[in-house]
């Protein structure tokens, strides 16, 4: 496998960056359209940790870990490593040496679509990773791959200069173009949100805040009490069934 390493590729701009890193990924995710998700499977090594950065991508071979040295060089402030893997891989492809490297250069944190290890390492440095896997088992450095060309994850395209957004929820990736964008439309749903808040701290329901008893009127949905519900017999036959 041959590959490219490209440089000083396009990136969002810093504010528009900070501006997305207010919000959790759960608020961006939904304020998009629910797009830019990359999945369920990457798991934080920490817990309350919040980054976001730009994109430097990486796409090595599965249980080769060359790549990872190669991208450290074009990592700089502000930056998120984001690697994966061109087959499905659980190896240790990341630890306390690269997270050393990478601290150094001002980068924010990991998302690997495959094995970390030194875990403990990492979250005592304060190098917030998130992982499709936890693995000791090592890597070799043979195979050629690629640095900032757009790679895939769960089912989303990520591309070097995008941002991520990470935090116990999960992660997401904004593209560059849209980043001001996203935190704009996160804001008003935050706002949203906090309205909501305050009005179910009063007592009130969803239900009634949402509009929800004619949706559940619309879709045939009906209230019995729980004597009319056994007099019609559906209560023992739901319970038969079940």
């Amino acid at each position: 496998m041959s590959g490219v390493i490209v440089t000083n590729p396009p990136k969002a701009d810093a504010k528009d960056v900070e501006a997305v890193g207010t919000f959790g990924v759960a608020t961006v995710h939904e304020a998009m359209g629910r797009t830019g998700l990359l999945g369920t499977h990457l798991r934080p090594n920490q817990q309350g940790t919040r980054v976001a950065g730009t994109a430097v991508t990486v796409l090595s071979w599965p249980g080769d870990n060359l790549m990872i040295h190669a991208a450290v060089e074009q990592c700089g402030e502000g930056d998120i490593l984001v690697v994966t893997t061109t087959s499905s891989s659980t190896d240790g492809m990341f630890g306390e040496l690269f997270a050393t490297a990478l601290q150094r250069r001002g980068v924010r944190g990991l998302i690997i679509n495959a094995g970390i290890r030194d875990t403990a390492e990492l979250r005592d440095m304060g190098f917030p990773a998130w992982s499709a896997a936890v693995s000791p088992q090592g890597t070799v450095k043979a195979t050629g791959g690629s640095v900032n060309v757009p790679v895939a994850i769960g089912g989303q395209i990520v591309r070097p200069g995008d941002v991520i957004l990470a935090d116990d929820d999960g992660v997401v990736c904004v593209p560059r173009e849209s980043a001001r964008r996203a935190a704009e439309t996160s804001e008003a749903r935050e706002n949203k949100e906090a309205a909501s808040r305050a009005a179910f701290i009063e007592g009130q329901l969803g239900l009634d805040r949402y509009g929800l008893r004619e949706t559940l009127v619309r879709l045939g949905v009906t209230y019995q009490s729980y004597e009319e519900y056994v007099r019609g017999g559906t209560y023992e036959r739901d319970g038969a069934e079940s």
